[in-house]
């Protein structure tokens, strides 16, 4: 395989997918880097296996990626913690309670969710993804990716009686 056309074909997938995960696009930028350093590191173990679509090998090694980092910064803001150098909020709880209520409120019904469905959510709603892109992220139908969407909506509908009409 060309690693440059390997690059050119799906970077701008796989960025997209980071952007859906992160919801920063200058971290997604970095980790659209380390996910084709990555790739390209373990391209033999891909060839051998040949079972999974290219594009959902390089999706599982862009979360793998995004969940490493993840634990970094997580062990960077416990470390600043306890340190005691925390930034003081910019709103008073408060305001930031109110602004938030309805961000607050679905991301607790998406959380009921299974992980799977979850994911489809977040990559419809936040990452503004085709249901044809997130089919082939978990290696199945755009009408899956659909269907599949459709019915996580609905059961954070059940959930919370102010989306029913």
């Amino acid at each position: 395989m060309d690693k440059e056309r390997v690059y050119q074909e799906y970077a701008d997938f796989i960025f997209r997918y980071l952007v859906t995960l992160t919801n920063d696009h200058q971290a997604a930028e970095e980790l659209t880097q380390e996910t084709f350093y990555q790739a390209i590191k373990s391209i033999d173990r891909f060839q051998e296996n040949g079972k999974a679509k290219f594009s959902t090998w390089l999706c599982s090694i862009a979360k793998n990626v995004w969940l490493q980092e993840g634990n970094r910064e997580n062990k960077k803001h416990l470390l600043v913690e306890s340190l005691g150098d925390e930034p003081a909020p910019v709103n008073s709880l408060e305001e930031q309670y109110i602004q938030n209520e309805d961000k607050i409120q679905f991301f607790k019904q998406a959380q009921q969710l299974s992980e799977k469905k979850r994911e489809i959510l977040y990559l419809r709603l936040l990452g503004n993804l085709s249901f044809k892109d997130i089919g082939s992220i978990f290696g199945e139908s755009e009408n899956w990716a659909r269907v599949t969407f459709y019915r996580a909506k609905q059961q954070i509908r059940k959930g919370d009686k102010r989306y029913e009409s």
